[in-house]
């Protein structure tokens, strides 16, 4: 585990702890890595809601598909990222989500009832470890309450805006980058593609904004 000590260092999961006590509380947690080959499923719909995920390298998606096939992108995970803490914590059945490996991908897991139940080795930082997640959670859905924010827009253009606007105040700046190729974000963004495309190309044309390819600029 030592290997990937500094990007553990980095996880908001494991905020607050030394090293020393880290590396004994993966041991006591159980923590396990495995690797998977892009486009491959960490973890599938409704696979039990047991696990936490800890990305070490690579990047994963969080998709649902609904009963007709169509595919809503929840979000992109890299590397020292969390996912699916909430539906572990929650101790529901089985998870209402699909997680895949957008490229090859290094992930840890952590069975989420060696962290809500203090173990017999009364480690000090079990708590931190808590605490940490909890306020994780409450990021998360801090995040969640702006992806409603962002689609329940009613045109794919008043969508497509909200988010990159909300994208440049986040990184500070009109020109960024998204983490998203066309399909991903038509997925994000609950639209059709093409429409998506269509309606990209005339705001270019208005001038009201400048893109090339997942590089946006807002004018």
């Amino acid at each position: 585990m030592k290997k990937y000590l500094e990007i553990l260092k980095k996880c908001p999961l494991f905020l607050g702890i030394e090293d020393e006590d880290l590396l004994r509380m993966l041991v006591c947690l159980g923590a396990r890595v495995e690797s998977f080959d892009k486009k491959y499923t960490v973890m599938s719909e409704g696979s039990s809601a047991r696990y936490i995920g800890v990305v070490l390298s690579g990047e994963v998606q969080i998709s649902q598909t609904d009963y007709y096939g169509n595919r809503s992108l929840l979000g992109t995970m890299g590397a020292s990222e969390v996912f699916a803490e909430a539906f572990a914590c929650a101790e529901i059945h089985s998870i209402p989500v699909t997680v895949t490996a957008s490229e090859p991908s290094e992930i840890m897991l952590i069975d989420c009832s060696h962290i809500l139940h203090v173990c017999h080795n009364n480690c000090g930082f079990h708590q931190q470890l808590i605490f940490n997640l909890m306020k994780d959670l409450a990021k998360k859905t801090i995040v969640f309450h702006q992806k409603i924010e962002i689609t329940s827009r009613r045109t794919t253009r008043e969508k497509l805006m909200t988010y990159l606007a909300l994208r440049a105040k986040e990184v500070g700046n009109d020109t960024f980058e998204i983490p998203f190729d066309r399909q991903e974000l038509a997925d994000y963004l609950e639209v059709d593609r093409s429409g998506l495309s269509a309606e990209i190309s005339r705001l270019r044309a208005e001038g009201v904004l400048e893109c090339e390819k997942n590089r946006f600029k807002l004018l």
